[in-house]
């Protein structure tokens, strides 16, 4: 028992753990016991020898009932250490004594052991009070043996670790007792030893102290002052009778205008001053606020100098003994420029005529500034750029009036702003707007929006086409600005212009009555008016020029050969004629213009297509090569006319040509080509005997002729004789001889073969003439030829007027007159006989 009491007190502790374990370790569980804040892994029991059983080789573990684990077992050695370090007063505070339960499993056995470890305390805390300092406050004539409960120090710790006793020091006035509760507890009293004096010692420091049954034994301290509190012998005393202060009228709200002062010697309650407002008027208490302890008066609402600029409140300090003093303060409000101008419309108008003459007034205004002095002194002016001016009229009024003509194509409204500024510093400024209508009056003509007007329309239009819309603007409004269109008078072709185009009044839309030929009319010149609705109205003319674009309406017509019916027309060219050689001329015109009107020529059937060719412009038809003899006399050539318009037009022409050298042969040609058509009635019939007596006549005259001739030509006949085509060969190829028509044309010459008495002095004079001067002949019923022999001498003569021409000769003449005129002159014998040729029966 002496080695027991010679142990530290943690290893007793720690013995009557093991012995304790070992104890209940007979009984089935092991009771541990350990004292708290042991660092962790801690020992605090052998399980394994505690049991008796080969933890390591059987596989055992602990678990804590909760979910914090406080106990953990070393698997080897079969020890239970600490898993953390434990502190008692945290797990069980209201408790005495503080026991922690696990389990030890046995999963090699399957057997469950209760493990409980008891933490004992330690005086590991000393006792503390709630507040560091304790202040009190006694009356210097408190009786003494007064008793203060004092506050209380609290220990966590438990049994003598736990608060023991209290102790104080620091002043003879004061001693202190102590109280046992019903419960143990001990409550500390401060006991008044002696009578205290506030003019000895206002205040007094204490110190009291709280120990614990610790070994060490552990202290907390709390200090104590006692205020000695003083009796109310004074009264309050303010530092001014009467307070001024002058503030601006824009000091912020919250701001503190003033702060009185009152002063008190007692002490305490006596000496504690509180202020208030003991006369103020209604609208000053919602401006003002007294602040009852510290005597500032503060702004709770805006000055307003305008409103009112002087205040006077009256002030009480009063202690807590009920002692009372009185002041009064006056407040004084300066002025501040915190006013704008007002400008006031009194009256106005809001339309002005733009021929109101200058200086009419168009609004009075009233001008003013609700501040004082420089602050309101008030200068008015207008905006810049506008036709209006200020005059004064009264202290505080001012005229707009306008300050020129006015245009309301310038400028139709006005917003006209009045500024006012004050002579503040910095200076405020307000404005108004004047808002003012310009009524227009009838100043402004329509002005077109071009100065001519000129449109294409495609002839062949349908009635009712628009060609174009005109337009003219009038820079006045309203009805003055309605502009509408009419056309102006004129003729064209005899008619009224209004029966070819018309113009919408409203929209100036011009419209084409009628459908327009280009080859009647091709420019139409109209003007169109422009009159507004003002009165008097005012107006303006345009000119409008309509040209009549032409269209592709007309196809090309052939001039020669002539298209009339029965005209069966024949082109001569010789056999011996060289290639490139004029046999014909194809000649067509067209009606339209441009490209329209531009035409080409070209071959579309021939009877031999090789043997003459077409120019593309020229039309004229020339030998493309030397006829060969192999080719046949006779010919009919198509020659196929376009334009160039889109889609093309064409015509025809058809042309016969005959091979011939000379006219006996081509008259043979022509006879033999000659086929009569079937009767067509009685005149057909009488038509048929006439030209067989003609044909009678012909042929007798020929063998007369032909018997002379025969005869001369054996007195000449030492001269060689001219070749098959000799006679013809000075005629150009374009000789024809018209059968059905009975009349021969001279396209660009005339032709006059003269055959003397002495064939070696015959000749053929040409006249030739551009070839582009051919007209088409008469009908045929009108214009014959006539090729008459006569003596020994021939004269070919050929006009398209048939007009007999004499060339005062000895010669013989051929000449072509009508059908009746040559009739009559081969019966009476004239010294000429007139050969008339076959016409084709129908």
């Amino acid at each position: 028992s002496s080695q027991y009491e010679c142990l530290p007190h943690w290893q007793r502790a720690l013995l009557c753990c093991v012995l304790v374990a070992a104890w209940e370790a007979a009984r089935g569980q092991l009771r541990y016991s350990v004292p708290e804040e042991l660092p962790k892994g801690s020992f605090v029991g052998d399980v394994a020898k505690d049991l008796a059983l080969e933890l390591a080789a059987l596989g055992a573990r602990v678990v804590s009932p909760g979910r914090a684990q406080y106990f953990a077992l070393h698997a080897s050695s079969g020890h239970l250490v600490t898993a953390e370090r434990i502190d008692r007063e945290q797990l069980c505070d209201v408790v005495q004594q503080c026991v922690l339960r696990c389990e030890l499993i046995v999963e090699g056995e399957m057997k469950v052991y209760a493990i409980e470890v008891e933490i004992t305390d330690i005086n590991d805390n000393a006792p503390s009070f709630r507040e560091a300092e304790i202040e009190l406050k006694m009356s210097e004539v408190t009786a003494p043996g007064s008793r203060f409960p004092l506050p209380e120090a609290h220990d966590p710790d438990v049994g003598v670790n736990s608060l023991q006793s209290y102790a104080l020091s620091g002043d003879e006035h004061f001693s202190l007792s102590v109280q046992a509760g019903a419960d143990g507890e001990k409550r500390p009293e401060l006991v008044l030893a002696k009578a205290l004096d506030r003019e000895e010692a206002a205040f007094h420091e204490l110190l009291l102290r709280a120990s614990d049954g610790g070994d060490p034994a552990r202290t907390g301290t709390a200090r104590i002052r006692v205020a000695v509190l003083d009796a109310n012998d004074n009264a309050p005393a303010f530092s001014q009778a009467v307070y001024t202060v002058r503030v601006p009228e824009d000091v912020p709200v919250g701001s503190t205008l003033l702060t009185v002062t009152a002063t008190d010697p007692d002490d305490g309650t006596n000496g504690d001053v509180k202020y208030s407002l003991n006369k103020i008027t209604q609208k000053a208490s919602k401006i003002f606020h007294l602040e009852s302890k510290t005597g500032a008066i503060r702004l709770v609402r805006n000055l307003d100098f305008e409103e009112w600029n002087s205040y006077e409140l009256e002030l009480q300090a009063r202690d807590g003994g009920g002692l009372f003093d009185t002041a009064k303060v006056s407040i004084s409000v300066t002025d501040v420029n915190d006013n704008a101008p007002e400008i006031s419309v009194r009256s106005a108008l809001s339309e002005i005529s733009e021929d109101a003459a200058p200086g009419t007034v168009v609004a009075l205004l009233h001008v003013q500034d609700r501040d004082s002095g420089a602050n309101g002194e008030v200068r008015c002016s207008l905006g810049e750029g506008v036709p209006f001016r200020l005059e004064r009229a009264l202290d505080d009024y001012y005229s707009v009036v306008t300050a020129r003509e006015l245009d309301r194509e310038r400028a139709s409204e006005y917003n006209v702003t009045v500024r006012a500024a004050d002579g503040g510093s910095p200076a405020l400024r307000s404005g108004a707007v004047l808002a003012l209508r310009v009524l227009d009056v009838n100043d402004n003509a329509p002005v077109f929006a071009e100065a001519r007007y000129s449109a294409r329309l495609p002839e062949n239009n349908a009635e009712g086409a628009l060609v174009l819309t005109v337009r003219a603007w009038d820079a006045d409004w309203g009805q003055n600005a309605r502009v509408r269109y009419r056309l102006r008078e004129g003729r064209l072709r005899g008619a009224p212009l209004s029966s070819y185009v018309s113009v919408q009044a409203e929209t100036g839309a011009l419209y084409a009555l009628r459908s327009f030929d280009y080859e009647e009319v091709r420019e139409v010149e109209l003007w169109v008016r422009a009159e507004d609705g003002g009165a008097p109205p005012l107006s303006s003319n345009v000119s409008v020029r309509l040209l009549i674009a032409d269209e592709n309406d007309n196809a090309p017509q052939v001039l020669y050969p002539p298209a009339a019916p029965g005209w069966a027309g024949v082109e001569l060219a010789p056999r011996s004629a060289e290639p490139g050689a004029l046999v014909a001329k194809v000649v067509a015109v067209d009606a339209d213009a441009g490209q329209n009107a531009w035409l080409s020529y070209e071959l579309a059937k021939a009877t031999e297509p090789g043997l003459f060719r077409v120019g593309l412009h020229s039309g004229e038809v020339r030998t493309a090569r030397s006829p060969l003899a192999r080719d046949a006399a006779r010919h009919s050539l198509v020659v196929v006319v376009k334009d160039r318009g889109r889609p093309a037009l064409s015509a025809t022409a058809t042309l016969t040509v005959v091979l011939a050298e000379s006219v006996a042969e081509l008259l043979s040609e022509l006879g033999s080509a000659a086929a009569p058509a079937e009767p067509a009635g009685s005149l057909t019939r009488w038509l048929v005997l006439a030209v067989a007596a003609v044909s009678c006549l012909f042929l007798a005259f020929l063998l007369l002729l032909l018997a002379l001739r025969l005869r001369r030509w054996r007195r000449s006949r030492l001269l060689p004789p001219p070749s098959a085509g000799a006679a013809l060969r000075g005629v150009p190829a374009s000789h024809f001889v018209g059968i059905d028509g009975v009349r021969a044309f001279l396209r660009s010459y005339s032709h006059d073969v003269s055959l003397t008495a002495d064939s070696r002095k015959s000749q053929l004079r040409c006249a030739g003439g551009s070839c582009c001067d051919t007209l088409p002949a008469r009908p045929p019923s009108d214009v014959s030829d006539a090729l008459v022999p006569m003596g020994d001498d021939m004269v070919v003569n050929r006009d398209h007027s048939s007009t007999e021409r004499d060339y005062r000769r000895s010669d013989l003449q051929i000449k072509i007159l009508p059908p009746w005129e040559s009739a009559l002159k081969w019966g009476l014998g004239g010294g000429a006989a007139w050969l008339h040729p076959l016409q084709s029966l129908r």
